[in-house]
């Protein structure tokens, strides 16, 4: 895992109408079978949970409540009879930038966020993971309260918000972000980075705030780099 790069294509499978551990194990191991993944080459997930490998799943924001009280790596290990590594979705994307993308070669802290349905974060310091952060869930001052939804960008859509608008409930969050972490880089991720030049440059802090490089195949990558460290 030295590129960062796909190997073949990507292979897309719908995620499951209903999102069961036995529904989504079942895709993941489709996609071995697809790609011939041979026995001796590690394999990662992202999943969207904070992951403590041994441990049931106590929380989850945006997924089938089903999967409360299953140990997730147990969940895959089992589905595809093999060990399996799994990463928080937020944290794979934020190893993918650090080390492969937009904050490649940074030293100090890197906040790498994902702006989507909610907001995913990934703290890495120094290129070592700080796991399982939720601060897409912190609570904004002046009643505007959690995060996510007061800013996600589904909310803007959802609202039909102007960028500029959006901007300034951007600028609260990051904002706050940077009071509590004294971060050396912002690192923006999500489809909406794809036109990052609408609101980006609208964000008004005083840290560095980049798109993302690696876009919707950062979870990939991050996953893959994650798994091949602990191998």
């Amino acid at each position: 895992m030295e590129a960062g790069e796909f190997a073949e294509p990507r292979f897309k499978i719908l995620t499951p109408k209903v999102s069961t551990p036995e529904a989504v194990a079942e895709v993941v191991k489709q996609q071995l079978e697809h790609f011939e993944v041979p026995e001796s080459a590690p394999v990662g997930i992202a999943f969207p949970a904070p992951i403590k490998p041994g441990q049931p799943l106590d929380f989850i924001a945006n997924l089938d409540q089903s999967w409360i009280g299953e140990d997730i790596t147990a969940v895959f290990t089992e589905a595809c009879g093999r060990p399996v590594v799994v990463v928080n979705d937020a944290d794979a994307a934020g190893l993918a930038e650090q080390h492969f993308g937009a904050a490649k070669g940074q030293d100090g802290l890197v906040i790498a966020t994902t702006l989507g349905t909610g907001i995913g974060t990934a703290l890495i310091y120094n290129g070592h993971l700080i796991p399982n952060t939720e601060l897409g869930h912190i609570e904004l001052p002046d009643g505007k309260g959690d995060a996510e939804k007061y800013a996600a960008s589904s909310v803007r859509e959802q609202q039909d918000m102007s960028y500029k608008k959006w901007a300034k409930r951007l600028t609260k969050y990051y904002g706050l972000m940077e009071k509590y972490f004294n971060p050396d880089l912002f690192v923006v991720g999500g489809g909406v980075s794809r036109v990052s030049e609408k609101f980006l440059p609208l964000v008004d802090i005083k840290t560095p705030i980049v798109p993302a490089k690696l876009r919707n195949e950062a979870g990939i990558i991050g996953a893959a780099y994650y798994a091949s460290t602990k191998h």
